[in-house]
């Protein structure tokens, strides 16, 4: 495996400097002035407000706090003002590439945890993601466990007042997010170093190729840590050669080398018909 496009990954190939280049562009040039400054979670309840014309990353616009009555965004008959979309990309997206994120977790009981304990966490996962409590749970956080959930008439009468959320969930179009990754090596440590050198681009310090290649090369030195130690058996990782970047750049797939033109002609399409891919 490999993070630099030298072993194969993509961290800092073509595609992920104009990912990076947009944010960057974006939030200066779109965002209100307050955006730079925000965390996470103070940015997710921000379009409820009312000040937001379109939010073009769904992961970062809380859809609980974009329904509360009484807001900006909400019509008086409890029916929003706002709808959601399909998601945009960019100049490098191809078809059966990625289009979007969202969180997917899971259980993990370690077998070190002494069993009556497990037992009882088993028992309260049980209880989590029952359809009774995911239900509620759903109902109040807009975040689903349960196809079931999704499905049910509750949500099917509750649809016209979540602005496209169920139509999205019942459609196709959702397996074109991807989860959290659950093949990070050590996800605590990897999440520390992005965020370092993403802040580095987004503060000007370094441009987002210099933030990139050095993204990936601290990545993979944690990832060689790993493989040294062992201590994650058979299933760590297992570092590739270095080679010439053009030797991946030239083979299928991911990483992908820089485009002539990173700006195509845009495509106008109305609501009606972009919502057509959401139909099973």
């Amino acid at each position: 495996v490999g993070s630099c496009v030298t072993r194969g990954g993509a961290t800092n190939d073509a595609a992920a400097v104009y990912a990076v280049t947009k944010a960057i562009e974006w939030l200066q040039k779109y965002s209100p002035p307050e955006a730079q400054g925000m965390t996470f979670g103070e940015a997710g309840p921000v379009p409820a407000q009312g000040a937001i014309a379109q939010q073009m990353f769904w992961y970062t616009a809380f859809t609980a706090a974009s329904v509360e009555p009484g807001t900006p965004v909400m019509n008086e008959d409890g029916t929003p003002k706002w709808r959601m979309a399909p998601s945009p990309h960019g100049a490098y997206w191809s078809e059966g590439t990625k289009i979007g994120y969202q969180d997917a977790g899971s259980w993990t009981l370690l077998k070190s945890t002494p069993v009556d304990r497990a037992q009882a966490a088993w028992l309260y996962a049980q209880f989590v993601v029952s359809k009774t409590v995911d239900l509620k749970k759903s109902d109040v956080g807009l975040t689903f466990i349960r196809q079931s959930t999704i499905d049910s008439q509750h949500f099917t009468d509750r649809a016209p007042k979540l602005g496209g959320l169920i139509e999205f969930y019942r459609s196709p179009a959702r397996l074109q997010w991807s989860p959290t990754g659950t093949n990070i090596p050590d996800y605590p440590k990897m999440a520390q170093l992005w965020w370092q050198n993403i802040g580095d681009a987004m503060s000007g310090d370094k441009t987002p190729q210099e933030a990139l290649d050095s993204l990936c090369a601290e990545q993979e030195k944690v990832m060689e840590r790993i493989e040294k130690s062992g201590v994650q058996g058979d299933i760590g990782p297992k570092m590739g050669d270095v080679v010439d970047a053009q030797v991946w750049l030239d083979a299928p797939g991911s990483p992908v080398a820089k485009l002539e033109n990173e700006k195509p002609q845009g495509e106008t399409i109305s609501y009606d018909e972009l919502i057509k891919s959401w139909s099973k």
